[in-house]
C-alpha cells in the first residue's frame, strides 16, 4: 500500500468539520467500541505492505505503534493533532523519500479485549483515518508489562517492504510506551489474536533480532507517563535495543522526535540541522528533541542484534 499524497487542506477540512459538528477525532473509540475496527484488526492479516509505485518509487516505511493503556491513552490524540507537522518535516524538508506511515496500538494480551491494532502503510490522509479507528481501551494489567512482544512478532512476520526487498533498506519502527514487553511471545496469544500457529514460545530477544532484519527499532518513553523514567523499565529496553531507547521530556514532542530520528537515520540531516528546522517551522520542542536524540549523535548506530557498532548514523542502515 502507500498510494496517494498527503493533503494538509484535506486534513484541515476534516478537523474543521469535526469541530463544527462536535464529532470526536476518535469517534469509533468514543462511541464505546470494544473490539478492533475491521481495518486495524490483525487477526488473519497476511501482510501490511509498503510498496513502491510510479507515484512513490522509493518508499520509506515508518511504523508508529503506541501503548494505549492507562496514562498512555493520550498518545494517539497528540499524534493526530500533529500529523501535518510530522508529514511536513518528512516531506517538505526532505528527511525521507516517499514516506509510508503505519499507525498501530498495543495493549495487554493477558487481560485486554483489544491488545493489538495495526493499520496499513499509507502516504495520504488515510493514515488519519487509521488513527481515528483506534480503540483507546485504557486497560492494561498494572504489572509494568504490556504486549509489545506480540506487536513486534506481527511487525517481523506480517509486513512486506519494497525498500528492503528492492534496495536493502530497512524501515523504521517506533514503539511509544512506558512499560516492558513480556519475556516471550506466547503461542496461545498469537493464535487468539493473530490466527498464527506457533509450536513453541519465542523469546523477546529472538523476535527483536528477527524484527531488526526489517526495521530499525526505537522505543520512546514519555517522562510524564505513568511509569515514565522508571529505571527497571529503561534498563530492560536498553538491554534489548541499546541506544535506541529515547526519553521524552514532553509527549507533545513525539512527532518532531520521530521526524528528526528518521532524518538522522536517512543521513539527510545531522542533529543540529534538525533542531534548526524545528525552529523554522515554529516548534517549541527543540530542547526536548535534542536531549532525546543526543545518544544517536555519539558516533554509533544500531544494527541486527540491537547493540551499538561503529560508524556514522546513516552509514549502517544498508
Amino acid at each position: 500500500m502507500g498510494s496517494g499524497r498527503w493533503s494538509t487542506d484535506v486534513y484541515s477540512a476534516a478537523a474543521n468539520y469535526r469541530t463544527a459538528s462536535g464529532t470526536s477525532a476518535f469517534a469509533y473509540s468514543d462511541s464505546g467500541a470494544r473490539k478492533a475496527h475491521a481495518a486495524l484488526d490483525p487477526k488473519g492479516v497476511g501482510k501490511r505492505e509498503s510498496r513502491d509505485s510510479d507515484e512513490h518509487p522509493l518508499s520509506t516505511p515508518i511504523a508508529v505503534l503506541f501503548d494505549v493503556t492507562g496514562s498512555m491513552g493520550g498518545v494517539p490524540r497528540t499524534l493526530q493533532t500533529k500529523l501535518p507537522q510530522l508529514l511536513g518535516l518528512l516531506t517538505r524538508k526532505g528527511y525521507a523519500t516517499d514516506p509510508h506511515i503505519l499507525f498501530g496500538a498495543v495493549g495487554d494480551a493477558t487481560c485486554d479485549r483489544v491488545p493489538l491494532q495495526v493499520g496499513q502503510f499509507e502516504s495520504d490522509n488515510r493514515m488519519d483515518d487509521d488513527l481515528a479507528r483506534i480503540v483507546l481501551e485504557g486497560g492494561g494489567g498494572g504489572q509494568k508489562h504490556e504486549s509489545y512482544e506480540l506487536a513486534m512478532y506481527f511487525m517481523a512476520r506480517h509486513t512486506a517492504l519494497d525498500s528492503l526487498a528492492k534496495r536493502g533498506r530497512r524501515g523504521y519502527l517506533f514503539l511509544i510506551g512506558d512499560e516492558m514487553p513480556y519475556r516471550r511471545v506466547n503461542p496461545k496469544e498469537v493464535r487468539q489474536f493473530l490466527g498464527d500457529k506457533l509450536n513453541e514460545p519465542i523469546s523477546t530477544e529472538a523476535i527483536i533480532a528477527e524484527l531488526q532484519r526489517s526495521f530499525d527499532v526505537y522505543y520512546l518513553m514519555p517522562a510524564a507517563a505513568g511509569w515514565g523514567g522508571d529505571a527497571e523499565i529503561l534498563t530492560r529496553w536498553r538491554e534489548l535495543l541499546g541506544q535506541n531507547v529515547l526519553e521524552l521530556d514532553d509527549l507533545d514532542a513525539v512527532c518532531e522526535t520521530i521526524a528528526v530520528t528518521v532524518g538522522l537515520g536517512e543521513d539527510t540531516i545531522d542533529l543540529d540541522e534538525g533542531l534548526a528546522d524545528l525552529v523554522e517551522v515554529g516548534s517549541a520542542h527543540g530542547t526536548t528533541v535534542g536531549r532525546a536524540l543526543a545518544p544517536l549523535q555519539r558516533g554509533t548506530v544500531v544494527r541486527g542484534s540491537g547493540l551499538p557498532v561503529s560508524g556514522g548514523q546513516g552509514a549502517e542502515r544498508l
